[in-house]
């Protein structure tokens, strides 16, 4: 199927292939790692309702595949599914792609730096790209805050702070763990 034939996926979907993409799954076992207890829940909470549309729409796509109906005794019965070829690729590219604004920081790249570390995979390339996405964003900030006034300045200041912070924050994710850069 061409990219651009392919059905735009929430950040939920995304998660749930990314779970999906580690080894076969069921609805079930997904909301315990996405649920407010959770591993990921604790980052970005999915509704059970949603996993179970999010799987739909994922095989609808050809990203994942049915692969066996197991029988339960804690309810109906679970349908295992697992990442087509498709969906591991869709679910790799998406983890290596920066997010495209600051205020999807706390959600979308948080979500993708626990996934990385779930799977044993380096953050680097990904807090690079992301520090790469930012940097011409707070230069062209900072720019047009000299020339700002009124409410004007004080929103373009807040946006211009948010960004350096974030870019602080991924310096710092960027350090060998124990070693703090300068402030």
């Amino acid at each position: 199927m061409p990219a651009s034939a392919r059905p735009r996926l929430s950040l939920a979907e995304w998660v749930v292939l990314c779970l999906v993409r580690e080894g076969p799954s069921h609805g079930f076992a997904l909301a315990r790692i996405l649920g407010g207890d959770g591993e990921l829940g604790q980052i970005w909470r999915v509704p059970k309702p949603v996993i179970y549309r999010a799987l739909q729409r994922l095989e609808d796509a050809g990203f994942v595949k049915l692969v066996e109906l197991q029988p339960s005794t804690e309810g109906p019965v679970r349908s295992l599914v697992e990442a087509t070829a498709l969906g591991r690729d869709a679910a790799a590219a998406w983890l290596s792609k920066p997010v495209h604004h600051n205020r999807d920081i706390r959600s979308e790249l948080l979500v993708k730096l626990a996934l990385l570390d779930r799977a044993g995979r380096d953050p680097a390339p990904l807090l690079e790209a992301q520090s790469a996405q930012l940097e011409p964003v707070a230069d062209a900030l900072r720019a047009r805050l000299a020339g700002a006034s009124g409410v004007e300045r004080a929103i373009t200041l807040w946006r211009c702070e948010t960004v350096d912070a974030t870019l602080r924050f991924l310096a710092q994710l960027r350090q060998p763990s124990g070693a703090t850069a300068g402030r």
